[in-house]
C-alpha cells in the first residue's frame, strides 16, 4: 500500500497484491491524513477481497491505521526508513512502486484530465487493465 502524490490536491491510495495487481484505488482531496484514508482502502480491498490476511504499508501509515487493520483481525508489517545514505530494495514496497511506474507509463494518466475522484480511479483501473492485457 502506498500513496501517489502526483497532483496538486489530490491523493491516490492503491492495494496490490503479491504480483502488483491492482485490488483497491482510492483518489481523494490531499487534506485526508495517509493513516485515515489507508484504512478506508484497506476496508474496501476486505471487502471485496475476504482471504486478504494482512497487508505491508510503508512509514507513512502508521498508528492510526495499523489500529484500523489490527482492529479487523488482521496483521500488518510496516516497513521502516532506508537511512539516506542507503539504498536497499524493500521486496513488499518494490511491488507497489513497480506497480506505480505502470500506471505512469499511461498518457492519460500523466496529467489529471478527470475532474471526479471517481473517474480518477476508473482510468486507473482502465491503464491497470491495460497494461496487462499488453502482457498476453
Amino acid at each position: 500500500m502506498t500513496a501517489g502524490k502526483k497532483v496538486k490536491g489530490r491523493k491516490h491510495h492503491i492495494i496490490t497484491d503479491t504480483t502488483g495487481h491492482l485490488l483497491k484505488v482510492k483518489v481523494h482531496a490531499a487534506n485526508i491524513h495517509d493513516t485515515v484514508s489507508g484504512g478506508d482502502v484497506f476496508i474496501g480491498a476486505l471487502a471485496k477481497y475476504p482471504t486478504i490476511k494482512g497487508c505491508c504499508a510503508d512509514e507513512g501509515y502508521r498508528k492510526t491505521f495499523e489500529n484500523i487493520v489490527l482492529s479487523l483481525g488482521k496483521t500488518v508489517k510496516i516497513s521502516a526508513k532506508i537511512k539516506p545514505k542507503e539504498w536497499t530494495v524493500l521486496p513488499q514496497r518494490w511491488v507497489v512502486e513497480r506497480t506505480l511506474s505502470w500506471l505512469n507509463n499511461s498518457r492519460r494518466l500523466s496529467k489529471d484530465y478527470e475532474i471526479l475522484t471517481a473517474s480518477a480511479e476508473n482510468m486507473i483501473m482502465i491503464s491497470h487493465f491495460a497494461t496487462l492485457l499488453k502482457r498476453f
